[in-house]
């Protein structure tokens, strides 16, 4: 089994997994990438937590059963998803010595939150959204009340920021506000890196912070970085944003793998053979 993890995108609330493909384009190279549609984006209000974490286990489970690690990358609201979809897929003292199966061995969040066991995304809130968004609880949708380019991507030029605000859907509030009782904090059981947001105007740096503080004074393993960036980096600064994966990557596998994609460790020529397509 190569060294080399896949790489497992889960976005945000409101967005589809296109968002990610400024960065996928520079990562495909080097790494397998799998962007996840969530059910709660797909226009059905019934779509729960539950579907998008089905969503996030299957992937990752079509990976591992092949034999291949995983790094679950996550954004926003898919920081909940992602770090419960880990459960059950990370490596035990039992495992030792198995060869033919992969594990979880890394997350990377981006502007996002370390989970809680048994809390559903909404319930450090008390259950009232901030004042960008609303429940319409007619519709069964989580609405704007900030325009989404002034939250997401004022870093952006007009024209690029429009068109990715033309590209959001609409937000399940049932996966928002249900589904405690799924939730885990399964970066708990692997390392983890965090990528803040300075300029965040959807999620503001200061509460980035302290959820990074919190995780570490939890006994979390975890590496963090900021970017002078809006909530959506893997846009605005997609070089950048994947310099820092690239390095997160080479913490998890123990390989420094380089911009090129090939590991810097001058004994690892199998690994520098191995190109994904």
């Amino acid at each position: 089994m190569s060294s080399l993890p896949s790489l497992i995108f889960v976005p945000g609330s409101w967005h589809k997994p296109t968002c990610y493909d400024p960065i996928i384009k520079l990562l495909q190279p080097k790494l397998k990438c799998i962007a996840i549609n969530l059910p709660s984006t797909s226009g059905n209000p019934a779509a729960s937590f539950k579907d998008d974490l089905e969503a996030a286990r299957s992937a990752i489970s079509s990976e591992t059963t092949a034999g291949r690690n995983v790094v679950v990358v996550a954004h926003s609201y898919g920081g909940i998803v992602g770090n419960s979809a880990v459960k059950g897929f990370t490596r035990t003292p039992e495992d030792q010595g198995q060869s033919s199966k992969g594990y979880v061995i890394g997350i990377i969040l981006i502007a996002s939150g370390y989970t809680l066991t048994g809390y559903a995304f909404m319930d450090p809130f008390f259950g009232h959204p901030p004042p960008t968004w609303r429940a319409n609880n007619d519709t069964g949708y989580a609405e704007f009340v900030t325009p989404p380019r002034e939250l997401f991507y004022h870093d952006l030029p007009e024209k690029e920021a429009e068109y990715w605000v033309s590209q959001l859907a609409t937000q399940s509030l049932k996966a928002l506000f249900e589904g405690a009782e799924l939730t885990y904090a399964g970066w708990q059981d692997v390392p983890s890196w965090y990528i803040g947001t300075i300029e965040d105007r959807g999620l503001p740096v200061l509460a980035q912070r302290l959820t990074v503080g919190m995780a570490r004074a939890m006994g979390g393993n975890v590496m963090h970085r900021e970017l002078q960036t809006s909530h959506s980096p893997f846009l605005s600064q997609p070089k950048a944003t994947v310099k820092i994966m690239l390095e997160a990557v080479g913490a998890f596998t123990g390989e420094s793998v380089d911009e090129s994609g090939e590991p810097a460790s001058a004994n690892s020529a199998a690994l520098a053979a191995f190109i994904v397509v």
